[in-house]
């Protein structure tokens, strides 16, 4: 460890560290455009310079090691007229469309020009012209006039895809950034270069010109994509008059499971949350009443009892299948979580898996039985099944069951009419829980966005039947699932911030 001082505050760190991480991980903010925590230096825009003591000149902090005694400004009339200089010459040929440029609100550069303040423009020469709007493919496009050159993209489909579509093209101040002659940007993980672009010049063709950021609420969630479950931010937002809509899903870091990114596929799944929403509650093909069809969901599953199997979505959170094993003790009544969507295409070496649930490890540590024979099994003598969370009550029917269905889903769904009830629930990103991604990672997702939507939570479903009034997760936690044997080691308090591993695997 050694001990510098920046801006007269003492700090320590390791020797070597760079100097441009230790002074953000203390919360001083230093501009940057081509650095990156998951791409490392390039050295290529200067915005990070600082005045060193005893150097001759100012340095690149992305390029400096921090050493024993260092004494460092970020601060001070001769610093800052180095850094508008700099700033001046990336906004030399930069268009003035802030105004309608989707990156307005979270834009570097934006952010860096009124920090600087440099309100005169000394150009007195035309600016240089790039392509607007061309599409480089996977939905991402790309406006030459915007870019820093930051190569951040770049780096992206070389050192993280491999797939080496993008490229620095021309020389000098013709430089741009495209795609290579006869390419498209076409890889599963394309749509992160527009998280990585510092400005404006890459941006997203799915979200293009839809919302302004600013109106945007983010919630903290869990992709249901794929069992890696990696971290996410849902922008949401509810219009005057109208319903709640959720715009874009962002990646949210998380170094165990996912990093800084998520796939294409991941991000744009956020659009089923908002499509096909099962809108009323259907008993025997006709719309029922909300609250009747409730109750008379209750006297069904109360009626059959030990004739009832529950079969479960394996997208369901830890609290909800832990609630129905505890309705399963009570009412004698069979669970099953059998589940066959898997994609041998689908996965990949990086965070794509070809297990397309989102918490197959919970219902394996729940012993929750989940397999295709003893689905088989335990319909021979049962006289109402019950799906929740997913409507292929095909699987059901293909295995010559002939007694009452019923489907408790969020989403609509062809021949309702065949059904003896079928009920809404409320969707993913409505009701928080825990997952169990494919790591034995355990994270809690927070979002619960309400739509004007008649539609139930599970946990107060099942409160409503065992009359126990445990509607939270926090209580099903402190009502026993906190004392399951795997989770002895997991704290839910710290699962609010923190994605936490089961020792035991």
């Amino acid at each position: 460890m050694v001990t510098i001082t920046v801006d007269g505050k003492t700090i320590e760190t390791e020797d070597g560290a760079l100097l441009i991480e230790v002074l953000l991980a203390n919360g001083i903010n230093i501009p940057h455009f081509c650095y990156h925590p998951a791409l490392g230096k390039d050295g290529n825009c200067r915005m990070c310079m600082v005045e060193i003591e005893g150097s001759k000149r100012p340095q690149i902090a992305c390029d400096t090691p921090a050493k024993e005694g260092m004494v460092i400004r970020t601060k001070g009339e001769s610093i800052e007229r180095v850094k508008r200089s700099i700033l001046e010459l990336e906004l030399i040929n930069h268009p003035i469309d802030c105004p309608i440029c989707d990156q307005a609100g979270e834009c570097s550069l934006q952010n860096y020009y009124m920090d600087v303040g440099l309100y005169d423009s000394r150009l007195d020469t035309p600016k240089v012209h790039g392509k607007k709007h061309e599409d480089l493919g996977a939905n991402v496009v790309l406006d030459q006039e915007r870019c820093v050159l930051c190569t951040r993209c770049v780096r992206f489909t070389s050192n993280i895809t491999k797939t080496h579509e993008l490229g620095v093209l021309q020389r000098n101040d013709h430089s741009v950034i495209s795609t290579f002659p006869g390419t498209k940007l076409s890889n599963p993980y394309a749509m992160n270069v527009i998280d990585l672009c510092p400005v404006g010049a890459l941006t997203s063709k799915d979200f293009r010109f839809h919302k302004r950021v600013w109106f945007l609420e983010p919630a903290e969630a869990i992709c249901d994509g794929c069992a890696r479950g990696c971290s996410l931010y849902v922008d949401h937002h509810r219009d005057k008059y109208k319903d709640d809509i959720i715009y874009r899903y962002r990646p949210r870091f998380n170094d165990d499971v996912n990093g800084y990114f998520i796939c294409d596929y991941g991000r744009l799944n956020y659009k089923k949350e908002n499509e096909n929403r099962l809108l009323n509650a259907y008993i025997r093909g006709m719309e029922s009443e909300f609250e009747y069809a409730k109750l008379k969901l209750e006297r069904i599953i109360k009626r059959y009892g030990a004739k009832t199997l529950i079969v479960l979505s394996s997208n369901l959170s830890l609290e909800e299948y832990y609630r129905f094993k505890k309705l399963s003790t009570k009412l004698n009544l069979e669970l099953n979580a059998y589940d066959n969507n898997i994609d041998e295409k689908f996965g990949d070496d990086f965070l794509k898996k070809n297990d397309k649930t989102a918490n197959r490890k919970a219902v394996e540590l729940l012993e929750i039985p989940h397999t295709l024979s003893e689905l088989e099994a335990s319909l021979k003598d049962k006289e109402f099944v019950m799906l929740v969370g997913r409507s292929d009550f095909n699987i059901i029917n293909n295995l010559n069951y002939k007694g009452s269905i019923g489907v408790l889903c969020s989403h609509d769904f062809q021949q309702k009419d065949k059904l003896d009830i079928v009920f809404p629930i409320v969707s993913h990103t409505g009701r928080a829980g825990s997952f169990i991604n494919c790591d034995g990672f355990v994270q809690f997702s927070q979002c619960e966005i309400k739509k004007d939507i008649l539609s139930a939570k599970i946990l107060d479903l099942l409160a409503s039947i065992l009359n126990d009034g445990i509607v939270t997760c926090e209580d099903v936690w402190e009502k026993g699932l906190g004392d399951e044997p795997f989770l002895k080691s997991i704290h839910f308090d710290l699962l609010q911030t923190k994605s936490q591993k089961i020792e035991m695997l």
